[in-house]
């Protein structure tokens, strides 16, 4: 029963709203097997392709919806709520939070606190996905499934507690999947009866918008945590082993550029230099131009002032 409680809600068994588990860097791969089910639910859920079948409209379904999730991800999960790289009203903050979390990659709250936990430990003892000190698999998912990472360290995000309809996805972050799920099997049942020519039906769009996009979506993002501190290039001489690799860029709209965000984690562009394409920092820019968010804060100065011998910004 304390299994499903703790599925169901994600603060089930917090001591305090200001409780802190102590930094992990477990050298195992999970001491709680029971948060596996949700990843190996996703996964065995990709199987139904076989059921299905496909058409070429889920398949471009799963592609859009693989993308505009791989945005919300990167905008609002990591600059926005993580790094609070720019500014926005308490609606759109909580649109913003709801369709991040289509994705299924639990709360705001709980995605941003242990995000800025790897920043304060980055590399070190109590990063929580480090593939320097630990396996490449664990720090792409075995670390989610750690005792001391599963619940949202409120400590790192007091300034995100003091908003309760965040708190409340937060702690019940299996119910906007959910209605996802059910959103995407609906629209596929009434496809199916008003434009049959599109060849596809509820189980379809559940399988391929639903399962398929979003297993793929969960691996893209986890590459940041474990390949872009492995495979890459380093401008600047930070303290961590964060590297740029522009195939994750792509991968990732623009996450790619992961040493700049390590030396300057508080800009909202991570493609510092014009050649280092970063499509979340241009949606962010027009959705700025029609004011749904505002005050993008800018690369500084500093950054472009590199010497390319030491790799160390100039004095």
């Amino acid at each position: 029963m304390s299994t499903i409680l703790k599925i169901l809600d994600s603060d089930y068994a917090l001591k305090s709203p200001t409780s802190v588990a102590e930094p992990s860097n477990a050298s195992e791969w999970s001491r709680e097997w029971s948060r596996w089910i949700p990843f190996a639910f996703l996964h065995v859920g990709v199987l139904g392709v076989f059921f299905c079948g496909w058409s070429p409209f889920v398949v471009g379904l799963a592609l859009m919806l693989y993308w505009v999730r791989m945005f919300a991800i990167t905008a609002f999960y990591h600059r926005y709520f993580s790094h609070r790289t720019f500014k926005t009203g308490r609606i759109q903050q909580f649109i913003f939070a709801v369709w991040a979390m289509t994705s299924v990659q639990r709360g705001p709250l709980w995605w941003a606190s242990h995000h800025r936990r790897h920043h304060r430990y980055s590399d070190q003892p109590g990063d929580p996905h480090s593939p320097v000190r630990e396996s490449l698999l664990q720090s792409h998912i075995g670390w989610m499934t750690v005792p001391a990472n599963l619940q949202t360290d409120y400590t790192l995000i007091r300034d995100w507690t003091r908003f309760p309809e965040l708190v409340w996805l937060n702690r019940f972050d299996w119910v906007v999947p959910a209605l996802y799920a059910i959103a995407l099997y609906a629209l596929g049942a009434w496809l199916e009866m008003a434009f049959p020519a599109l060849g596809t039906n509820g189980l379809q769009c559940l399988i391929w918008g639903f399962f398929v996009s979003t297993v793929i979506l969960f691996h893209g993002t986890c590459t940041i945590n474990s390949l872009s501190h492995k495979f890459g290039t380093r401008r600047y001489n930070t303290p961590d082993d964060s590297r740029n690799n522009p195939w994750l860029a792509i991968l990732t709209l623009g996450e790619g550029w992961h040493n700049n965000h390590h030396y300057y984690q508080n800009s909202v562009r991570q493609g510092f230099f014009w050649w280092e394409y970063d499509v979340t920092y241009y949606i962010l820019k027009l959705m700025s131009w029609v004011g749904l968010v505002h005050s993008l804060n800018p690369v500084p100065a500093e950054a472009y002032q590199v010497n390319s011998k030491t790799r160390r910004p100039h004095p």
